[in-house]
């Protein structure tokens, strides 16, 4: 008689042995695949009913980051992102020059503060609080553009989807109130809301960045400053001036993205184009930026004085003094003190991101995605 062979399950490759139990992976599989693991039972007689089989499917997460990637607003995102950047790298003396000259910090001159930084700081002090300024500018200007693009859409899709339907209307009584939206700009909001999200992201940013500027000696670098500035007055030195900032960034910020947007259509439709050159947008942002600079600018000067007046040792109540104030001591005239070092800062800086800004959305988002 022949003995009876003990048959044992073919082993796979890749067992190890634990105590009375068999472990097993099957293959060595990307994340994306299917991972079986196999449990032996190990017992005096093993058949088939001593094996169970446990499959874990772990998702694949790849794709839909790639898809959301690719999608229009976090291209518009990335392209302000480094649109910003990029000008700021090359900008950064005209900011410091401009900074001193609307609070009052040294000559009254383009040539003369130039001068004055460069004697007392070298060429290194032409790029003070740039560090800051550029991680500043980055998420300001993303966030900045991103919401104007977003908001816009959504307004231009409400207004038309509004004059197709009854607008949304109120009733009290026996009167009714209708709400319309055709007196307002889709253009216009999405500016003042770029304008108010980016400032309530990146104002602690922009105080530390005028500080650096304004007083090197005290706050000589970006540790020292966010260091001295928590200690005197904690979390509320970072928002100091928050409310004239609001005040004077939203008619810059809706000029400012409304002046670009009209004059680039009416621009494209004269000329039966369907988009702009490169030195066509540098010329329409530069124009853009120095006209909402001109309205704005008085309020910018009032807004500076009291976010830096701490650092003087006077400082207004609030915007309606400090105009008083600079009328006060220097006339009407003092309410456009450092405008032109302002527009030699603002126009650049204005037409070099509009450009980028156009140029890395044709990379990143393309033609196809492009209203």
């Amino acid at each position: 008689m022949t003995p009876k062979s003990t048959s044992h399950p073919q082993q796979r490759k890749g067992f190890c042995a634990m105590d009375d139990v068999y472990g097993s992976i099957v293959e060595s599989v990307p994340l994306h695949k299917n991972l079986d693991l196999v449990f032996l039972g190990q017992n005096n007689s093993t058949t088939k009913d001593d094996f169970f089989t446990m499959d874990f499917h772990l998702p694949d997460f790849r794709p839909p980051i790639a898809k959301f990637v690719k999608t229009r607003e976090v291209g518009e995102f990335l392209s302000g992102a480094l649109a910003g950047a990029m000008t700021k790298a090359v900008l950064a003396p005209l900011e410091t020059i401009r900074t001193r000259m609307v609070v009052g910090v040294g000559s009254k001159t383009i040539s003369g503060s130039f001068v004055e930084v460069m004697e007392k700081q070298g060429w290194q002090g032409l790029w003070a609080g740039n560090a800051i300024n550029m991680i500043r500018i980055i998420p300001t200007q993303a966030i900045e553009l991103g919401t104007f693009e977003c908001v816009k859409r959504v307004m231009t899709t409400a207004k038309e989807k509004w004059s197709q339907e009854e607008c949304p209307s109120v009733q009290v009584g026996p009167v009714k109130l209708s709400f319309s939206l055709s007196w307002l700009s889709p253009v216009a909001v999405g500016g003042a809301a770029a304008g108010i999200a980016g400032t309530l992201a990146c104002h602690p940013l922009e105080v530390i960045k005028d500080r650096l500027t304004v007083s090197p000696d005290v706050y000589p670098n970006l540790s020292i400053a966010v260091q001295k500035m928590f200690k005197s007055g904690g979390i509320g030195s970072f928002y100091s001036g928050l409310s004239p900032t609001l005040m004077g960034m939203l008619p810059y910020s809706t000029c400012y993205y409304f002046m670009y947007d009209t004059i680039k259509k009416s621009y494209c439709t004269a000329q039966k184009k369907k988009s702009l050159s490169r030195p066509e947008m540098l010329l329409i942002g530069a124009l853009s930026g120095l006209t909402a600079s001109t309205i704005s600018f008085p309020l910018e000067v009032a807004r500076k004085r009291l976010m830096v007046g701490a650092l003087q040792g006077k400082c207004p109540p609030h915007m309606a003094a400090a105009l008083a104030e600079v009328v006060r001591e220097e006339g009407l005239i003092g309410l456009y003190r450092g405008w032109g070092a302002s527009c030699l800062k603002v126009m650049p800086s204005s037409g070099i991101t509009w450009m980028f800004y156009e140029a890395w959305k044709d990379i990143l988002i393309g033609d196809k995605d492009k209203q």
